[in-house]
């Protein structure tokens, strides 16, 4: 398989608040937007990836997709994300493996870790990450 490009697709409920969600609270920027006007589909960044969050779920994602996005701080993502009053589902903390994860949900649950490397770990060497 010769892989061009990839992006992860997320059908959710209700597509303007979640869209609102990872625009506005989470602060992905918009790489482009498609459809009709009235339910237009957005495709974020999602650090080297892309999220396109589109189209219409009747729910029941269960816990079988979860997002995972590194970010520089955690602790500052824990203290902004906080503020809006958006459910911390696990505050920061070190993990065994070495890597500082904090825990949120979407509107539909969608768990999403927000991970930071810590400069003495492992993967700050490896020159792919």
């Amino acid at each position: 398989m010769d892989v061009l490009s990839s992006r992860i697709l997320l059908r959710p409920t209700d597509l303007k608040r979640s869209q609102r969600f990872y625009r506005d609270v989470l602060g992905l920027a918009v790489y482009r937007e498609f459809g009709p006007p009235s339910g237009p589909g957005l495709v974020f960044f999602l650090g080297s990836g892309f999220l396109e969050v589109s189209g219409h779920s009747s729910g029941g994602l269960g816990r079988s997709l979860m997002l995972w996005i590194q970010v520089r701080d955690v602790h500052a993502e824990h203290k902004r994300l906080s503020s809006t009053g958006i459910s911390v589902l696990r505050e920061p903390r070190l993990e065994p493996w070495g890597l500082v994860e904090m825990w949120i949900e979407d509107p539909d649950g969608v768990q999403i870790v927000l991970v930071e490397i810590p400069g003495d770990h492992p993967l700050r060497r490896d020159p792919r990450f």
